[in-house]
């Protein structure tokens, strides 16, 4: 007779911190990509990232969960209502994973492993922001973000670990998220980025980011969270969950390295950017890869993705698509990178899952020949197609309707005063008026008129006051 259902509290508890610690990851890009924008833009950027939280949290909860991990329908998405939010998972038997012949799974509450794959969710969508920076509507950002993530992300989620065609008949591997999250919401970037077109201006005009140490908080929180990001999907308490944990560490910092040494050799500077850029590539790298290849890989991986993202990210000069913030450069190649990774170096001497669970094979590297690099390969164009195809539609249908792409004139004024009557920084002294700011002090937007300063209609004066930068 099997034992009655029981909860693991080991493995319960390690997947709240670690949903706890994905969720962080969100604010943690809102900081990074906030950083790399322009200052006069900090705040639509970050609510892009905050907004997603909202939205995708209550989606998922609601249908989303059930598209993704309800019992298989047809390869494409699992039961609509199995995991419907109008019902309740409370009793002894709701345990993820439980079957008749193991009523207790892995010991997990539904609850927990519903939160948790929450958090990913949340994050995918999250990343499309960075491509669009200084001039998607907010109100079209919404409604991109909760068709894609009906549309995309449910259903893709399904395909990768739900049971269906890319886990579950191509035999694909993909451990955290780099074909399901990066190589997905990367190519989703590049699609609603080629819609909504360039930025003004760009490229002919700068648009360094605005705050650098924000840039370097926003990489240290996502290299914190992501810990629980990787670590976390083994889903209990196990040697492969320190493997995961050891390798994101390992890949991570030897990406740093990477783009460093691309830096130094392309620009004769290291800079922080490159830093937290290189840290950035290299846990998007790892994640499919993390509980599946052997630590000394990882560190080639870290090596090979800084690198190969460092130069990846001036495609867009070259190619003519105004990527913001490197999305593209970093999440869909750093995808790529990790998933095809695993083509040539998966084991199963370091996991068994790997032929056991998932049907896999060996990497060429261990004599599994050429067979798993194919489905990888074979996963990530699908994935590809599909996230790009139904973005690319999704944008323009937005921009056709209610409007996607923000006017002109609000996007020389400044995104965060024309969507959300806000500016990210007050640089007016205390008790001070315009006359006496910071910005006047230091000679910078006085009044029209006065001794050594250019007419008010010079363009190179601020459109407006109240932006900062």
């Amino acid at each position: 007779m099997p034992e009655a259902p029981t909860i693991d509290g080991g493995n319960t508890v390690w997947l709240l911190v670690s949903t706890a610690l994905v969720l962080l990851m969100t604010p943690g890009l809102a900081l990074f990509y906030g950083g790399l924008n322009r200052a006069k833009g900090v705040l639509n950027m970050m609510m892009m990232s905050f907004s997603a939280i909202g939205l995708i949290s209550v989606l998922w909860w609601f249908y989303g969960f059930s598209v993704a991990f309800g019992t298989d329908v047809n390869g494409f998405w699992g039961d609509p209502g199995a995991y419907l939010g109008t019902k309740t998972f409370m009793a002894e038997t709701d345990l993820w994973g439980a079957t008749a012949e193991n009523p207790s799974g892995i010991g997990v509450p539904l609850y927990v492993f519903m939160a948790f794959q929450m958090v990913f969710a949340v994050i995918t969508v999250a990343l499309i922001s960075g491509a669009i920076s200084d001039r998607a509507k907010f109100a079209g950002w919404l409604v991109f973000a909760f068709g894609w993530a009906t549309l995309v992300y449910f259903p893709v989620a399904h395909w990768v670990w739900g049971g269906g065609i890319i886990g579950g008949d191509i035999h694909a591997l993909d451990f955290a998220g780099g074909t399901a999250v990066h190589i997905n919401a990367g190519a989703a970037a590049l699609a609603v980025a080629l819609v909504l077109g360039k930025r003004l201006g760009w490229p002919r005009e700068g648009m360094k980011p605005h705050n650098i140490p924000l840039v370097a908080l926003g990489a240290g929180l996502l290299w914190f969270g992501w810990f629980g990001f990787n670590a976390g999907s083994e889903l209990t308490v196990d040697s492969v969950a320190g493997l995961a944990f050891i390798n994101t560490q390992l890949a991570t910092a030897a990406a740093v390295l990477g783009w460093l040494a691309v830096e130094w050799i392309k620009d004769k500077k290291p800079t922080m950017v490159g830093a937290s850029s290189g840290a950035v590539a290299g846990l998007v790298a790892i994640t499919p890869a993390c509980g599946f290849i052997a630590p000394w890989a990882s560190v080639l991986l870290g090596i090979v993705a800084g690198a190969v993202c460092a130069f990846a990210v001036s495609l867009k000069y070259k190619l003519g698509y105004d990527d913001s913030l490197d999305v593209v450069g970093v999440h869909f190649v750093g995808g790529w990178i990790g998933s095809l990774w695993l083509g040539l170096f998966a084991t199963n001497s370091v996991n068994a899952a790997i032929t056991d669970v998932v049907g896999a094979s060996d990497g060429l590297f261990y004599g599994g020949g050429v067979t798993q690099l194919g489905r990888q390969a074979i996963a990530g164009l699908i994935v590809t197609v599909w996230s790009f195809g139904i973005a690319w539609l999704l944008a323009f249908a937005i921009e056709k309707t209610i409007g996607f792409r923000l006017k002109p004139e609000a996007e020389v004024e400044g995104i965060d005063l024309a969507e959300h009557a806000e500016s990210g920084y007050d640089l007016s002294l205390a008790g001070g008026s315009g006359g006496g700011s910071a910005f006047a002090l230091a000679g910078i937007g006085t009044p029209a008129g006065a001794a050594g300063t250019k007419p008010a209609s010079d363009e190179s004066e601020p459109v407006s006051e109240k932006v900062a930068g």
